[in-house]
């Protein structure tokens, strides 16, 4: 048998087909969730996976407002960002993340589960997160994802 690898060029071309995949968030624990979108967003579940070839779908993300974290982590996890001053590195909770920007607490998970280069910045781009329950992507006719 011989072992098919995707090329950059068949991506460009076309050749690979990417499908659209929309994910209901409510009632999801986050990392498990975060784990099932990186692997969908990177390919891991097609055949001709090629770990240096961004062959994966998008993904389109649901009520992200309505995710669920275990254990005391709404208190306890915490999200740093610096400004760019010195001295200044804020912290904001995961609970008032949630509160005021519940996209961005997927969006980190997944990415932190995304390899460290410009391929992952890729993949990261084609994840789209929507807080409510509806989204703009209705006409690529996006498939339900299960898992």
């Amino acid at each position: 048998m011989k072992t098919t690898v995707a090329r950059k060029e068949q991506v460009d071309s076309g050749e690979i087909e990417r499908k659209w995949f929309v994910v209901d968030a409510e009632g999801q624990v986050l990392g498990r969730l975060a784990t099932r979108i990186a692997r969908t967003l990177r390919g891991k579940n097609k055949p001709i996976f090629t770990p240096h070839v961004d062959v994966g779908d998008f993904v389109v993300v649901i009520n992200a407002e309505k995710i669920k974290l275990t254990g005391r982590k709404l208190e306890q996890k915490k999200y740093y960002r610096h400004t760019g001053y010195i001295g200044n590195l804020k912290e904001t909770t995961a609970g008032k993340m949630l509160q005021t920007k519940p996209e961005e607490v997927i969006r980190h998970a997944v990415r932190g589960m995304l390899p460290k280069n410009r391929l992952a910045r890729a993949q990261l781009g084609k994840l789209k997160v929507y807080a409510g329950s509806e989204h703009p992507h209705d006409a690529q006719l996006p498939e339900p994802l299960t898992f």
